[in-house]
């Protein structure tokens, strides 16, 4: 049913009646909202017919620019229960509704909804887990991606961040410092700061997301790849060395055998924290489920955000028992 704020003297006429279909007319159709603490709305009457009988019904309105809410009354939401035939009568008192400053001073058509939900036929997956289920894949992709591409420009920046490997002229040491002082730099900025700065750069969704977690996660490995590199024996080292080999040599004969187990051990580290905060830059726009729980939370739709958050804490349980599974057997 349509309603008119305020009223004029051209109301819009009452919908009508349907045999087959439910229908919701309204009495008056025009009115005046209520006023933030102060005169209460226009008292409209509400009858509907056809509906679903003793199935609750909530009551919904859609304002001028698409948004839309639950009708409130006493700080409560009003619900109603068609009698056995599916027809019901209700007085409800036109909302409060702040209402953007280009339109509040012009006439404007309310739509006020009755929404029922009711099982017909099989079991079915319903929307919000149909959803929930394509942001959980969205959100695990995230962080694998994150971590994917975290790795590939990690390794070869962790060579370049390691002491023992740099030290041999001034300027390898100055290369060293200069590296190890930008993945500082980045290291400090929190995921979510970065999300939010990708955002702005590249719009909303997952690539922001990706973007956010690769740039730290690049910081981060390289950090715990560079002192593990500092941390092996210089024996093979100083042994390669001996033999009159290079840098690149020494890197691949000497070192690389020696970091393998504990870079495994970072990058798994490193693969379930991104999963973790795949989440929660969904806060900020970054994709995932994150972002799909924070527009539930608006809407107030807290049954759909539980179906969301039993979704992240079953996904962190399992990615915590497959990396520590995966640390025991390779690492």
């Amino acid at each position: 049913a349509q309603i008119q704020i305020p009223c004029t003297e051209n109301p819009p006429a009452p919908s009508g009646a349907l045999e087959d279909a439910p229908y919701l007319l309204a009495d008056p159709t025009c009115g005046t909202l209520t006023e933030f603490e102060g005169a209460p709305g226009s008292t409209v009457t509400l009858t509907g017919h056809n509906f679903i009988p003793n199935t609750r019904a909530d009551i919904w309105w859609k304002d001028p620019i698409g948004n839309e809410f639950r009708q409130r009354q006493g700080g409560e939401y009003i619900n109603i229960t068609p009698d056995e035939n599916g027809a019901f009568k209700i007085d409800i008192v036109l909302p409060y509704r702040l209402v953007p400053a280009n339109i509040r001073d012009d006439t404007t058509i309310w739509e006020i909804q009755i929404r029922q939900v009711a099982s017909i036929g099989d079991w079915q997956f319903s929307t919000e887990l149909k959803l929930a289920i394509e942001k959980i894949i969205e959100t695990i992709f995230i962080g694998m991606m994150a971590t994917f591409f975290g790795i590939l420009l990690a390794l070869p920046v962790s060579f370049f961040a390691a002491r023992n490997l740099m030290s041999a002229s001034p300027i390898t040491l100055g290369i060293y410092f200069i590296t190890r002082t930008i993945l500082n730099i980045i290291r400090s900025i929190e995921p979510l700061i970065w999300a939010i700065i990708f955002v702005v750069i590249v719009g909303l969704g997952p690539f922001a997301g990706i973007m956010a977690l690769t740039i730290h996660s690049i910081a981060a490995l390289g950090k715990l790849y560079s002192e593990s590199i500092e941390s092996i024996d210089p024996g093979p080292i100083e042994a390669i060395q001996a033999t009159g080999a290079n840098w690149l040599q020494v890197v691949v004969y000497a070192v690389i055998p020696q970091i393998v187990p504990p870079f495994v051990s970072f990058t798994i580290y490193r693969w379930d924290i991104n999963i973790r905060m795949s989440t929660i830059i969904g806060f900020v726009g970054g994709g995932g489920i994150g972002f799909l729980l924070s527009q539930w939370i608006r809407l107030m739709d807290y049954k759909a955000a539980g179906i969301a958050v039993w979704f992240i804490a079953i996904t962190v349980a399992i990615l915590d028992f497959v990396s520590a599974e995966v640390r025991q057997r390779f690492v």
